[in-house]
């Protein structure tokens, strides 16, 4: 049970390291963008929303190949299982159920998932976040 815990705390720590670096460097440029004047708002605020959402999304699917190389490197997985599949299901928390880990891993699943629902709730956080300084800065911008 430790070596559960010490694979999925690493490989946690790890994502959690990529994803610190990413929302620092989404929140700067986010922060910096909305320093300039904007003749557009409603532009504005869809030129920041979806670069924010996306790079999210491809910080999440690299998360998520994270988990998929930590199962292959443990043999967390039955043979023959998608382990990509398998990561996005877990870290969803989705948990179908159509794959499970081999028994000597059990824990992994749902360290995933706890994992998942952690930095996926940190995103929304941030994605409000920007949400809301480029729609401050959009009714500052049409005020002037």
């Amino acid at each position: 049970m430790l070596r559960q815990f010490l694979v999925g705390g690493t490989v946690s720590l790890v994502n959690i390291t990529i994803h610190a670096l990413v929302m620092t460097i989404v929140v700067r440029v986010a922060q910096a963008a909305s320093l300039n004047k904007k003749s557009h708002p409603s532009l504005f605020l869809i030129a920041v929303m979806i670069p924010t959402v996306s790079v999210l999304m491809i910080t999440h699917t690299i998360e998520v190949i994270v988990w998929a190389l930590a199962y292959w490197v443990v043999g967390a997985a039955p043979p023959g299982a998608s382990l990509v599949y398998f990561a996005f299901v877990s870290y969803a928390t989705l948990g179908y159920g159509d794959i499970v880990p081999v028994k000597a891993w059990l824990l992994l699943g749902p360290i995933t998932a706890m994992n998942g629902f952690l930095l996926l709730g940190w995103s929304t956080a941030v994605i409000f976040e920007v949400l809301q300084k480029a729609l401050a800065r959009s009714r500052n911008t049409s005020n002037d």
